[in-house]
């Protein structure tokens, strides 16, 4: 899964990159503007870490996200948020974080607006998704046995055309996967970070910004960079401490990673033995068979039943025998849809 931090110039981005990463990417303009900072975490899952404790497997794997910050805007006084560069690396991430200034600037003394960013931030992605249609239909005008994509384009476009991000047009699973290619910004998942000072680390998002993300159906959370930047440098014990004093309840990484897997709509699903405990990211909805090609094409191809047992009635019934003997494990088809904590063993043939 592969999440990119976006914005305008002085939000923070690399901060909050920094914040959730634990790395000490060089906060600032990029000495080098056409390359990303990239950082990958563990996804933090006690169902895994109560699994490993159980079985002591010889390897533990948690699923991981891959964060890219892209490259500022050249210039110090940028006042867009997509160049050339970044959009081209942005049409590559699976969802787009789109952090908010919400302080004032300490380089131009401008006021916080963080309900201006992330209006002026649509309307560069609509922008953006609109220029690739314009040219694309510019070029099916030439040829012949297009209209499906033509037409579909041209309902892509009307949207646009609206001032409405492509995120918000109804398709079918069939429009979906034609659209895929382009890469359109403005369909990708969104999640909004307002990046506050210190004295707002525990505040609410203010109204108008709710009411923004409440009318393009989006997900937003507030933190405060320079503050979870250094409990990122903290000791695992002495996070929770720190936290509390400022009235924080979890680090920004355990919310963050929440609110990316609400919004890109994925869920868990486990397998658990002596050789490894591992967590496997698919999305909702997913059935076993496909489920089973996640873990190697092989077992997709091969797939004979799939052997369930739900991780909360694992842990109450202690053992993979006494869950057979509670009925509780289950033996399911190719059409069985995987539920998020489902501890899956895979038989299969080849």
């Amino acid at each position: 899964m592969k999440v990119g931090i976006a914005g305008f110039p002085h939000a923070g981005k690399t901060t909050i990159f920094n914040a959730l990463t634990g790395l000490h990417a060089s906060v600032g303009s990029y000495a080098d503007a056409a390359k990303p900072n990239l950082g990958t975490i563990k996804v933090p899952d006690p169902r895994i870490d109560k699994l490993s404790a159980m079985f002591h497997p010889r390897k533990t794997t948690y699923a991981e996200i891959v964060f890219v910050d892209f490259p500022a805007t050249p210039g110090e006084r940028a006042a867009s948020a997509l160049d050339t560069a970044a959009i081209v690396q942005m049409r590559d991430a699976d969802a787009l974080v789109q952090i908010v200034r919400g302080f004032g600037d300490p380089l131009t003394g401008d006021p916080a607006a963080p309900a201006r960013d992330i209006e002026n931030f649509r309307s560069e992605l609509i922008l953006a998704d609109l220029a690739v249609i314009e040219k694309r239909l510019e070029r099916l005008k030439k040829e012949k046995g297009k209209e499906r994509e033509q037409d579909l384009l041209l309902r892509c476009k009307q949207l646009l055309d609206e001032e409405r991000p492509l995120r918000q047009l109804d398709l079918s699973g069939e429009e979906a996967r034609s659209l895929a290619g382009f890469g359109f910004l403005s369909r990708a998942p969104l999640l909004v970070v307002v990046n506050v000072d210190e004295s707002q680390a525990a505040s609410a998002l203010p109204d108008d910004v709710r009411a923004l993300l409440a009318r393009d159906r989006l997900v937003g959370i507030v933190l405060s960079g320079q503050i979870e930047m250094e409990v990122a440098a903290l000791d695992a014990g002495d996070r929770g401490a720190f936290l509390a004093e400022l009235g924080i309840g979890e680090p920004a990484r355990d919310r963050f990673v929440r609110a990316a897997y609400e919004l890109l709509d994925v869920i868990s699903f486990l397998t658990a033995g002596e050789d490894e405990v591992r967590a496997w990211t698919i999305k909702r909805g997913t059935t076993a068979v496909r489920a089973a090609g996640k873990i190697h094409s092989d077992i997709e191809r091969g797939f004979i039943r799939a052997e369930v047992v739900h991780y909360d009635d694992f842990i109450t019934h202690g053992s993979e025998a006494k869950c057979r003997e509670a009925g509780k494990l289950r033996l399911e088809g190719k059409d069985y849809v995987v539920k998020d904590g489902d501890i899956i063993h895979f038989r299969f043939n080849v």
